[in-house]
């Protein structure tokens, strides 16, 4: 299993610092959740990792090895990314999108093999759109096309991936089943979550980020407190245990007169 490590990793665009410092490991074949209030940096975190944005300073190592060392195909091999802008314009078939990720693999016009195109079904069947497979994506709903873009990172074979709101579109069950085919994929992962108890139920480990920096990473229960949610997030919350699972997860207080008296007692 490849392990992924942000080593002090600094981004600055026009002069301001969008990531400060970020140090952070993902061991091999954990889910490690990156969480934080809107513009904490999270999506420039990935977007250095799968190679979107150089940093400023820093470095980011894939199995030991700085990937500026590394030919960007052959990294694409390695790490694989499910982006907010992963959507294309062009009303390719599901099959066609989703057998796109086989890309960095082949060589020149090589149609895919054998092997491949039972890959490609295998993952569509996983993701449940296997009778999808002759629509143009343009004809989809949100969900699923959301789901075609995570088959297609699933048939690049990667040993890490890359997930920026990974749920967006998808109905509950959906959700569950992406996130619980997370845990028992066996790659690397390194996933950008809003909804803090899908956070917890789903990740090995949660890096809190804030103002670009990194405030806090831990497992679950001892990163998601009740402190912790008033200071980053300015919400007051009570953590629970699952009943059934044991993960932590939070109520919110609703009256805004409630969360007034957290923030200023």
């Amino acid at each position: 299993m490849t392990d992924l490590v942000m080593d002090g990793v600094t981004v600055h665009a026009d002069g301001h610092p969008l990531l400060r410092a970020l140090s952070l490991t993902v061991d091999g074949g954990q889910v490690v959740g990156l969480v934080g209030p809107n513009g904490s940096g999270k999506s420039t975190a990935l977007r250095c990792v799968y190679r979107a944005l150089r940093p400023t300073r820093g470095a980011v190592r894939v199995g030991g090895t700085d990937l500026r060392d590394i030919a960007r195909r052959d990294s694409a091999r390695s790490v694989a990314a499910l982006t907010q802008d992963g959507g294309s314009d062009l009303d390719f078939t599901v099959a066609e999108v989703v057998a796109l990720g086989r890309a960095p693999h082949l060589g020149g016009n090589r149609a895919l093999s054998h092997r491949e195109r039972e890959l490609c079904e295998r993952a569509m069947n996983r993701l449940g759109i296997a009778h999808l497979a002759d629509r143009g994506v343009l004809s989809l709903s949100g969900g699923e096309r959301q789901r075609v873009l995570v088959a297609r990172a699933l048939v690049q074979e990667p040993e890490i991936l890359i997930l920026d709101e990974p749920t967006n579109h998808l109905d509950i069950r959906h959700q569950i089943h992406l996130l619980s085919m997370l845990r028992g994929s066996g790659l690397t992962v390194l996933v950008v979550l809003h909804d803090l108890n899908l956070a917890a139920a789903t990740c090995d480990r949660i890096a809190v980020l804030s103002g670009g920096a990194l405030v806090t990473v831990g497992a679950p229960w001892n990163v998601l407190t009740a402190e912790l949610l008033r200071d980053v997030f300015g919400v007051a919350a009570t953590v629970v245990e699952h009943p059934l699972t044991g993960h932590p997860q939070l109520l919110y207080a609703l009256h805004q007169e409630t969360v007034e008296g957290v923030l200023h007692p």
